[in-house]
């Protein structure tokens, strides 16, 4: 079976796993998202003999697949050559429960009969060891454990045993259920207490989607997307990863294959923005205890643009031999070397969705005036590296220049602290981060602008462009009709875009010249169009982009020109996030109904 991105992601803040589409999880790592993992085969070539979790039904015809209405738990129908179909419920549990919220690092699946007489065969082949080997199996009466590199995984199961250890083919004429989790007892009846916990994971997601705020065009993309960056958040602490996959290539065989299952400081900021404005608060309250407590840790020094979910610092990047890759495309890379760039764009994104907890009267905890204190060293960070080389957000590892974006960022973070200090009535506190402001203005205005062009340039004293230049609308940089600023807009759809899609930038980097567009550049184009008074065009390329979406409604991180296939990890973070704020820029006001 050729591997493909074409898969659904089933979570509950706590795990997740990709499920393709026969229903085959092909990838999930516990007891974290960052951690070893249990199912493999997405990384380990088109044949894989462990890693994975399969219903096969015998003599397969056809295979449906879909979501559950505004949730996140995934329905597939097989059906055989005779008409005889099965139906596959797979889900995270979450619910509430004692007054908290039940998110174990566990899977339920449940299997009915709909039609017919199917046979079916369950194969069970957990991997460890960074998939170099299937997990040792031991098994009870009802049930068996695999023990995993970090953890024993328990299945509980009213299914014979024995038909799954010995992958048997058997007649399927009850409905048969599957909890997949901790090493402890399962203390009800399998059978109804995985359809029970099923039917409250349920409700809380549609009670949860219930709770956004949505724009009146493109619902389904943007609940779908909203669902899915809520699972790329580890509630435990707040963290909110990058993506759920590693070493995805960018582009065929590129070597540019990273580890996403981390939180980058860059990636959350734009996840949470977005959230906020469908006004789902409860991930913004989380990610800000966990940026208090990565100021904290920082004890107002050095800020690196990611960490690990758990707030570690160390990500040590290293490359591992046990599995052949996505598409036998090596390297596969575990951590990421990014922790040890300097990427001063990070301070602004720190401050940025601090500074609401001034404003926001809806926050259980709203920030104080020693958070804003503790803030300020954040600032002065920003505000004593706003002019000094760093690898930029595109991460480059042998370039250091002093990045237009990075200055601009440094610029928004003392902005956005006079403006809080102004709040908070500390006038002489806004005063002097008015004129940080202002100083940092002058030097992006003076060293990034080429004159002879009318434009800015990516950095300073540079002529070269990247996608980010767009972003310095939204920050509140430059309004979007100022001469210089359509200069650059103009520049960038000249030089960077291709066909329908956006390049970060063309330049030849450590890894040579780029061949795929990252989606959420060309969503950042599609803003700028909006903005230029091109609503016209910036929706038709919107429902390009919509359309390239696979059957689960997400995206990856990059795009095939030519072929539109999907590259590099996924689900990404930046994609959705890009879904969500086109989408309410471009859909119609809900007054057009009255």
């Amino acid at each position: 079976m050729k591997q493909n991105l074409d898969l659904a992601p089933v979570g509950n803040c706590s795990v997740s796993a990709l499920i393709d589409r026969c229903g085959r999880y092909v990838w999930a790592c516990a007891p974290r998202v960052d951690g070893d993992p249990v199912f493999s085969a997405l990384m380990d070539g088109d044949d894989p003999e462990h890693g994975f979790w399969e219903v096969c039904l015998a003599d397969l015809k056809d295979v449906e697949q879909a979501y559950i209405k505004n949730t996140p738990v995934l329905r597939t129908v097989l059906t055989d050559t005779n008409g005889s179909a099965v139906e596959i419920i797979d889900f995270a549990p979450r619910h509430h429960k004692h007054h908290r919220t039940y998110r174990p690092v566990a899977f339920g699946r449940i299997i009915r009969p709909i039609s017919g007489a199917p046979r079916i065969c369950v194969r069970l082949r957990p991997s460890a060891d960074w998939g170099a080997r299937r997990a040792e199996a031991t098994s009870g009466s009802n049930h068996i454990r695999y023990h995993c590199t970090d953890l024993t995984l328990r299945l509980t199961t009213d299914c014979p045993v024995s038909h799954i250890l010995e992958e048997r083919t058997f007649r399927l004429e009850t409905p048969l259920a599957f909890f997949l989790g901790p090493d402890e007892g399962y203390d009800q009846e399998v059978g109804p207490g995985v359809a029970a916990t099923l039917d409250r994971t349920v409700v809380y997601w549609k009670d949860w989607v219930r709770t956004l705020y949505i724009p009146l065009d493109f619902q389904d993309a943007v609940i779908r997307a909203a669902i899915t960056l809520k699972l790329c958040a580890y509630e435990e602490t707040g963290a909110i990863v990058a993506a759920m996959t590693t070493s995805v290539p960018e582009f065929p065989e590129s070597g540019r294959n990273w580890d996403y299952r981390f939180c980058w400081i860059r990636d959350a900021y734009y996840t949470v923005r977005a959230l906020n404005r469908l006004g789902a608060v409860d991930i913004l309250e989380n990610y800000l205890v966990y940026l208090r407590n990565l100021v904290d840790n920082s004890a107002g020094g050095h800020i690196q643009p990611v960490y690990g979910v758990g707030l570690e610092a160390d990500l040590s990047e290293r490359i591992v031999d046990s599995v052949e890759g996505y598409r036998g495309m090596k390297p596969v890379r575990v951590g990421n070397q990014a922790h040890e760039h300097l990427q001063h764009d990070v301070y602004g994104q720190i401050v940025l969705p601090l500074v609401q907890s001034f404003y926001d009267q809806r926050l259980i905890r709203p920030g104080s005036v020693e958070d804003f204190c503790a803030l300020e060293a954040v600032g002065d960070r920003a505000y004593a590296l706003h002019d000094q080389p760093d690898a930029g957000l595109w991460e480059f590892r042998t370039i250091a220049r002093v990045h237009t974006y990075s200055s601009v960022m440094c610029w928004a973070a003392c902005d956005r602290l006079a403006k809080a200090a102004d709040a908070l009535g500390l006038a002489d506190r806004a005063e002097v981060w008015s004129q940080r402001a202002d100083t940092i203005r002058a030097r992006v205005e003076a060293e990034a602008y080429i004159p002879e062009e009318g434009r800015f340039g990516a950095s300073f004293g540079g002529r070269e462009l990247d996608a980010s230049l767009l972003q310095l609308v939204d920050l509140g940089f430059l309004d979007p009709m100022d001469p210089r600023q359509v200069a650059t807009f103009n520049a960038i759809e000249r030089d960077l875009k291709k066909g329908p899609y956006l390049f970060r930038y063309v330049e030849p980097d450590d890894f040579g010249e780029p061949e795929t567009a990252f989606n959420f550049c060309t969503f950042w184009f599609i803003e700028a169009l909006h903005l230029n008074g091109r609503t016209a065009e910036a929706r038709e390329i919107f429902e390009q982009m919509l359309s390239r979406r696979t059957h689960a409604g997400l995206l990856s991180e990059d795009i095939a020109l030519g072929t539109d296939e999907l590259w590099g990890n996924y689900p990404q973070t930046y994609s959705l996030v890009g879904i969500i704020n086109c989408a309410v820029l471009l859909s119609r006001s809900w007054t057009d109904v009255r």
